[in-house]
This record gives structure tokens, sequence and C-alpha cells, in this order.
């Protein structure tokens, strides 16, 4: 594969970029109530945007060619509530931590958006790793526009740890963890998949990762940032949040 070295490269960016998004940690703590909140409203948006605007149709364009249009709803609505139960599952189970700020609720967002956007990024390396070998630009623009809301999923990571346990390396472990992901999942497509995987399991992967992306904004995200009690910075950061992932379809 002539690529390879170059699919390895643009997948190690756009895992990396997701180390962005711990800037907000290093901010110092004048106004932390405002920083939580108006990260987990910018990441939910973010995260819903994906789910809509990109998960859920790529799932349903990969299903479709392998099997007719009933299959593709009924296979791609279940995998989207497995996805929801699977994340339900793993915030029930999660044993709270005790940490400084004792905050637990913050600590199981940080903890299950790092689960999430673990499973999210593993797809994503296989597809820009896939991408880039067939097509080196077409590898580009997806390593690119991967790489503009793994910043914000960076945010929903540290910023939740960090103000929940008051520990910037376990914040900036965290991150690297879901960041490292990304190339975990090209080298898997390196070695083990290029022979098994194909549209149908990614399609049913992408509608998995969307229902708990879903979860996580509509029942972790979002409730969480009401408790800091301002409506007008959540909807601002939200809408920012959706606005960031719809201009790729501006530029």
């Amino acid at each position: 594969m002539n690529n390879t070295f170059y699919a390895f490269l643009l997948t190690v960016l756009a895992g990396l970029s997701t180390m962005l998004g711990t800037i907000f940690i290093f901010i110092k703590k004048k106004d932390t109530n405002k920083i939580v909140l108006s990260s987990l409203s910018f990441a939910a948006g973010v995260m819903i945007c994906v789910s809509i605007t990109d998960l859920i149709p790529e799932s349903i364009n990969l299903l479709r060619d392998n099997i007719n249009n009933i299959s593709t709803i009924i296979i791609s609505f279940l995998g989207i509530l497995l996805g929801i139960i699977i994340s339900m599952l793993i915030d029930y189970y999660l044993p709270d931590k005790p940490s400084i700020s004792s905050d637990k609720k913050l600590y199981k967002v940080g903890f299950i958006s790092m689960i999430a956007i673990i499973l999210h990024n593993i797809p994503e390396g296989i597809a820009t790793f896939v991408a880039t070998n067939s097509d080196i630009t077409l590898g580009i623009s997806l390593a690119i526009a991967i790489a503009m809301h793994n910043i914000p999923e960076g945010i929903s990571i540290s910023v939740p740890i960090y103000y929940s346990t008051n520990n910037k390396k376990k914040a900036l472990l965290y991150t690297g963890v879901s960041a490292l992901s990304e190339p975990f999942g090209a080298f898997l497509a390196y070695i083990f998949l290029k022979n098994i995987m194909n549209d149908l399991i990614l399609g049913i992967l992408f509608s998995l990762i969307a229902g708990i992306m879903l979860q996580i904004s509509f029942c972790e995200l979002l409730p969480t940032a009401r408790r800091y009690n301002n409506t007008k910075y959540l909807i601002i950061f939200f809408l920012i949040g959706v606005l960031f992932m719809l201009m790729k379809f501006i530029l």
C-alpha cells in the first residue's frame, strides 16, 4: 500500500487533535461553573450534531448498499437503541469515584464520554486509514473533518474529569487514551480488519455509536450542564457546538 505511511500519519494527527480540548483545564479557575457549563453544552451540541448529520446518515447509506430499505431502517434503529442501552448500563454500573470536588456526577460524565469517544474513534480510525489508502485527497478531507469534532470531544472528557477530581494528570490521561484510539483503529484495519471489515459491519457500528453519543448528550451532558442554573449559557454554547459541526457543510 503506497499510502500506508500517510494513512497512519493522518489518523495519528486526527486522534491527537482531541488533546487540544484539554486547553480548558489550564485556564485559571476564575469562573469554574461557566467553564464547565459552556464546555458540556458545547460538547453536547457537537455530539448530537455528529450523530444526526454524520453517523446515522452514514450508517443508513452503508447498510442500504447491502440490504433492502426496510431492513436498513430496522437494523439502524436497533443499533441506535442498543447503543443507548449500552450507555445506560455503563452509567448505571459505573462506581462513584471519590474526588476533591465531590462531584461524582461530573466524573461519570467525563468517564462515559471517554468510553463513547473511544468506541467512536476506532471506526473513524479505520475509515480514515481505508480512505487514505484508496485516495489520499479523500483521506485528508476526512481527517480534517474528524479533527474538527475531536477537539470538543476532548473538552467533553478533560473538563468534567478535571473539575471533578482537581487532577490535571488524570484529565490528560483520560483524554490521551481516547486520542490514541484513532490510530489504534488504523492499526486494526492494517493488521486484522482489511479482509473482514465491510460496509455492513461499519454501518451497524456507526448506528451503535450514534445511540451512545445521543444518550450521553441528552441524559448526561445537558442535565449536568443544567445544574449550573444558567439556561442562557447552556443554549448559546449548545448552539455554538451545533454550528461548529455544521461549518463543514459550508466550507
